[in-house]
């Protein structure tokens, strides 16, 4: 529905964006409760009309009436201060009088919106139009409406696996794999972790997925980090040479791309945080970073189309090394494995026991890729 507001007792503004009934919308909280945003593209035009009305035998006497487009970046901690770094203006009408009702068209064509809409924990950056009717006496008239604003990007070029090998000395010596760095936002985390030495009774390992908003430079610089979902992946005190499969579905969050240096005022990144606790509650863990990056809806890379990590080359777990899950049987109990998956996705395996090779969950994965791009195309 257009927005509108009621000035005084005589006046009525709205903005009605063009083809709004077809596009896209996002529901996004804010301060003053949820709002319905519509969605676009950032080489997208923007254009519609404004519509001023006047109630019956009223006028409205005006210095001009204007439009502008705003890209603006509102910090939490320096809430005075807004920042611009996109301003375009459209003049509608210039002074007169009004009578009745009256409609105004406008069209922002060469609004270039380079950075994505984002609604953080102490950041903001959002696009908006501003209708401002001048008078001379009076104050102004104002009306806004926002927008929300998403760039698709291509895959990367160069997406490496992360493998590592942490530890403390003479007690513990894990190492870990993932499938890639680099990951669309409906993608799936695949990876594996090998317990090279074990000499800490440990009660379980758990993953975490977490969001990192830094804001400002300097003295006013501020990180906050929030934990996006959390969960256990191992149930027990597992032997040398066991390894645990990881599959996280990212798709059931509520996830951005990763930002860099937002005009110099914020930035977003993404971590995969490995958490090990022994009997006496200990926590041991390592991070690592990983890249997300908005894929367009329908569109299939190599490694989309086969989420399960199965290569035509050479595999990323090598086969050297089954023997690691074999010693788990000689005469010791082994960890219940309980595999990485998101919480509530139908084709989540969390709290079964699973294989050793990711292999085995092959159709799982494919079918779980198969629905995220339907509801991909169905966006």
């Amino acid at each position: 529905p257009a927005m509108s507001f009621l000035f005084g007792s005589s006046t009525t503004v709205s903005i009605q964006l063009a083809g709004q009934e077809d596009r896209k919308t996002i529901d996004v909280q804010t301060d003053k409760g949820t709002s319905t945003l519509p969605v676009y593209l950032g080489e997208d035009p923007v254009k519609g009309k404004v519509l001023v009305s006047c109630k019956p035998g009223k006028k409205l006497e005006h210095q001009g009436i204007r439009i502008d487009f705003f890209g603006q970046i509102e910090l939490f901690y320096d809430r005075g201060n807004h920042y611009q770094f996109l301003t375009l203006t459209s003049e509608l009408a210039p002074a007169g009088i009004l009578e009745g009702d009256k409609e105004f068209e406008f069209d922002f064509v060469s609004a270039e919106k380079t950075f994505e809409s984002y609604n953080g924990i102490n950041a903001r950056l959002r696009y908006f139009l501003r209708v401002v009717i001048v008078r001379s006496i009076l104050a102004n008239i104002t009306e806004e409406k926002d927008i929300w604003v998403i760039n698709y990007q291509d895959p990367p070029d160069v997406d490496k696996p992360i493998k590592m090998e942490v530890g403390i000395e003479d007690c513990l010596h894990i190492e870990f794999e993932y499938l890639k760095s680099k990951y669309h936002l409906r993608d799936v985390v695949i990876g594996k972790i090998y317990f090279l030495l074990v000499r800490l009774k440990i009660k379980y390992m758990e993953i975490a997925l977490q969001r990192r908003e830094s804001t400002g430079t300097g003295p006013n610089s501020y990180s906050e980090s929030e934990t996006l979902t959390k969960f256990e992946i191992m149930d027990g005190c597992p032997v040398r040479g066991e390894s645990i499969p990881v599959r996280l579905f990212l798709g059931a969050f509520d996830l951005t791309p990763t930002y860099k240096n937002i005009h110099s005022k914020f930035s977003v990144k993404y971590y995969l945080n490995l958490v090990l606790v022994d009997e006496e509650d200990r926590r041991y863990f390592k991070q690592q970073e990983i890249i997300l990056w908005r894929r367009k809806a329908g569109a299939h890379t190599e490694l989309d189309a086969n989420p399960t990590g199965r290569h035509t080359g050479p595999r990323l777990f090598a086969e050297s090394k089954p023997s690691r899950s074999k010693k788990g049987s000689s005469g010791k109990k082994s960890s219940k494995k309980t595999e990485g998956t998101t919480p509530g996705n139908p084709d989540s395996g969390a709290g079964q026991e699973q294989a050793d090779d990711p292999e085995d969950t092959d159709n799982d994965n494919e079918a779980s890729q198969k629905k995220q791009d339907e509801e991909d195309s169905a966006q």
